[in-house]
């Protein structure tokens, strides 16, 4: 029988191991689904106006901060790329990984890796994101960044680096844009750009545990759904197909025609219905988890001619939200697919990033026009827009909450937003 002393360490580290209600572990957060349902965060903010600290970051990056508690984790490049008229020498690249202070914005280290000698030449398409573009994630142990042909790599919390893997050599267009996905001991990473295969390393030694393709043309990150019976599956949407995976051995369980185009969203999951956008003409399309086999015609639910070309959604209340990376705003019953809205967002550029939801609220961050907050309803009611005037630079990343605080990164600054009401 464990001693009292005994059980009390166990139950602090078993704490400790898992995110808290302030944590954001992941791209779009806990559940991967842009959701933080008890939130309660500000909807207005200005340079001078509920801004709690803002930290100027070493280097630009499209990633997204994650946090685990009083650790923000976020990814950067230096040392090439500046402008297309000078990008300088891409031996000179470095790629980094940051750790903040939660409370503070105090930066509490900045470890770096050398750019692979495969690192595309910087371009006009390359320049809209750079070469930080995955999100890292967390268990509160370590922290996993991904940077495509660069490979993955794992630090603890104290910034030693414990492993890197490699997972291919090829580019395409804009670079990459995956961010890693753990499940148990496994970190799943989906490569489709750098060498069409989908990997899962062991997070403790970054040893290959499975790997699987082809994964053809997707830029997106797989998501963890439950199927009916309970299970666990991987579900990642690639051109032509989404396919249902085993997540622990990497086998194929289920696949379901789907777009035939280059994928970018990411899917997200409800109630045991997994909802998936993209392709150049904006489709999206409902499948019920849990099949074997071809699923087509069994699984999918519907697929309609809308949804978005690189941005992810977030499901509410029966319906589905979000913001096309062409400035619409669109809402969706998800039963069936019918369109409740569109309406035109203001911003003349591109959205790069993802809706999400922070309790009642829709935040909708533009790439040029700042963050558009929406009451959660299906029906368009804008709240607020929100400049922080003095940053003119452009926003690709998408935010993450933290307890009643937003975290918004541009290409030159990571702001925390908050009530500061009473300070």
């Amino acid at each position: 029988m464990l001693k009292p002393a005994t059980i009390t360490v166990v139950l602090i580290l078993l704490a400790l191991s898992r995110p808290g209600v302030a944590d954001w572990p992941q791209f779009r957060g806990p559940d991967g689904n842009g959701t933080a349902a008890e939130a309660s965060t500000p909807i207005k903010w200005s340079d001078s106006e509920n801004i709690v600290w803002k930290l100027k970051l070493p280097g630009r990056g499209a990633s997204s901060p994650i946090v685990w508690g009083n650790r923000i984790f976020l990814t950067a490049f230096t040392g090439y790329g500046d402008s297309i008229e000078e990008p300088g020498n891409k031996s000179d690249l470095k790629l980094h990984v940051l750790c903040l202070d939660r409370s503070t914005g105090e930066l509490l280290w900045d470890k770096q890796i050398v750019a692979s000698e495969h690192t595309q030449d910087y371009s006009k398409r390359v320049a809209d994101h750079g070469y930080a573009t995955g999100t890292p994630a967390t268990d509160g142990e370590a922290v996993y960044a991904y940077f495509g042909v660069s490979g993955l790599v794992a630090f603890d919390f104290s910034g030693k680096l414990l492993w890197r893997a490699e997972t291919g050599t090829s580019t395409a267009g804009f670079g990459s844009a995956s961010s890693p996905v753990l499940h148990g001991d496994l970190v799943l990473v989906n490569a489709s750009i750098e060498s069409d295969t989908l990997f899962a390393f062991d997070r403790k030694t970054g040893k290959e545990v499975w790997k699987t393709g082809p994964i053809n043309r997707a830029w997106t990150s797989p998501c963890l759904v439950t199927a009916p019976d309970g299970s666990t599956e991987l579900v990642l949407n690639h051109k032509d197909e989404v396919v249902g995976y085993d997540p622990l051995t990497g086998k194929k369980l289920w696949w379901c025609a789907a777009i035939d185009d280059y994928i970018v969203p990411v899917p997200i999951t409800h109630d045991g219905i997994v909802y998936c956008l993209g392709g150049r003409s904006n489709r999206s399309l409902a499948i019920k988890p849990g099949g074997r086999g071809d699923v087509t015609g069994t699984h999918k639910l519907w697929q309609k001619s809308i949804g978005a070309n690189v941005t992810s959604p977030v499901y509410f209340d029966g319906h589905l939200y979000w913001a096309s990376d062409k400035g619409i705003q669109c809402c969706l019953r998800a039963s069936d697919g019918e369109l409740v809205y569109r309406e035109r967002l203001p911003t003349s550029a591109r959205i790069y990033a993802s809706i999400i939801r922070a309790g009642k609220h829709f935040y909708v961050t533009t790439r040029d026009a700042g963050v558009v907050v929406l009451d959660a309803v299906p029906e368009y009611k804008e709240i607020a827009t929100n400049v922080i005037a003095s940053d003119e630079t452009l926003v690709n990343a998408s935010p993450a909450v933290s307890g009643d605080q937003l975290l918004l990164r541009t290409d030159l600054f990571l702001y925390c937003i908050g009530d500061t009401s009473a300070d």
